[in-house]
């Protein structure tokens, strides 16, 4: 069994966390309230103090005979997770990133080469398992005329107030909300502002919903060949215009916001995503994800979580599937995704969509 390091034990790192402890590796977990993996079987808690950096703290560990690194998973959040993973690219370490961090860390290619480092990003629901599906779908079809992806966690039924409940850090919350979003229009990159393009789409099964515009295309802006591509977050009708209406009173305060956004685990929630691809000759392939949760976690924990658990797992059994350099979801190989999607479902997330062979 592998000894594997995980930076950031919240909603979606204490989920990959004790998913790992509970398959018989052993887990070194950092983060500065580690309470959600505390006593876990299987999990070693390193408690991160206010000027605490894990890289250091991990090594520091490791040198004094503490254990070995397998591989590194780096779930903490924003900037803070950017810095661990610059600084893991200066190690000769395998680390997947799971931080969405608007710095992406594609940027420290060349240096994690020069060092021997690999690191494979973004391997959550979306981005990932998106980019995942896009690159079968760009590899069945050429060139694609566009490509959407609509995806969100929230709420099974609308709630009021808000209607909806932050299910990993609100902070990433609000910076989707307000960040530029960099989609393709007629093959060019561009940016246009966040929360815009907004439409209300048709979820089965739950009725009408509310998609609109987010950064989350990321490496697909350069990877993927597309004359239109398109990500959109997906909420209750409502949301967002209270979000707009709010920000115009006053601008945005973050605590406020975590505490009307705060996640209550007893309340039902889901996940869904619509992934879509049109070819030049107008073939096109779709593919439906959706989870409610279970008694391992909510729905999106499960989803980010496992994508992010299925790619250790691939990674583990077969330690050369990256060379050193920074790796996006969409680079790995089809055997490899297609083994991610049928772990997914037997897992019990539903994937409705062409077969990935």
């Amino acid at each position: 069994m592998a000894v594997i390091h995980c930076f950031g034990v919240g909603l979606v790192g204490s989920y990959v966390a004790k998913k790992l402890a509970e398959a018989g590796h052993e887990v070194h977990a950092y983060d500065p309230q580690p309470h959600r993996v505390a006593g876990f079987p299987g999990i070693v808690v390193h408690h991160l103090g206010p000027n605490d950096e894990p890289v250091d703290r991990m090594e520091d560990f490791s040198r004094n005979g503490g254990c070995e690194i397998d591989l590194v998973v780096n779930m903490l959040p924003g900037s803070i997770g950017h810095a661990s993973t610059a600084s893991l690219a200066e190690k000769s370490l395998k680390t997947i990133d799971l931080s969405f961090s608007e710095f992406t860390p594609d940027r420290n290619d060349q240096k994690a080469r020069n060092y021997g480092a690999s690191i494979l990003w973004d391997v959550g629901i979306a981005p990932g398992l998106s980019n995942m599906l896009l690159a079968e779908a760009f590899n069945e079809m050429g060139p694609l005329l566009n490509a959407e992806v609509r995806v969100g966690g929230n709420p099974t039924v609308p709630t009021g107030g808000w209607n909806y409940m932050a299910p990993f850090s609100p902070i990433d919350v609000i910076a989707e909300y307000t960040r530029p979003a960099r989609v393709i229009r007629d093959s060019v990159e561009v940016s246009l502002p966040a929360l815009s393009e907004r439409h209300i789409i048709e979820v089965p099964e739950k009725g009408e919903m509310e998609a609109f515009l987010t950064d989350g295309l990321r490496s697909l802006l350069s990877s993927i060949p597309a004359e239109q591509m398109s990500e959109y977050t997906v909420r209750w009708p409502g949301h967002i215009q209270m979000f707009i209406d709010y920000c115009e009173r006053g601008g945005i305060d973050e605590e406020e916001l975590e505490r009307g956004w705060r996640y209550d685990p007893k309340m039902p929630e889901f996940t869904w995503m619509e992934v879509f691809a049109e070819a030049h000759d107008s073939r096109s392939m779709s593919w439906i994800v959706q989870d409610h949760g279970g008694d391992d976690g909510h729905s999106m924990a499960r989803c980010t979580g496992l994508v992010t658990y299925c790619s250790i797992i691939e990674w583990l059994n077969d330690p050369s599937m990256l060379p050193p350099g920074v790796h996006a979801p969409e680079s790995l190989p089809s055997d490899v995704i297609a083994r991610i999607v049928a772990m997914l479902e037997k897992e019990g997330v539903e994937i409705e969509g062409p077969i990935i062979h």
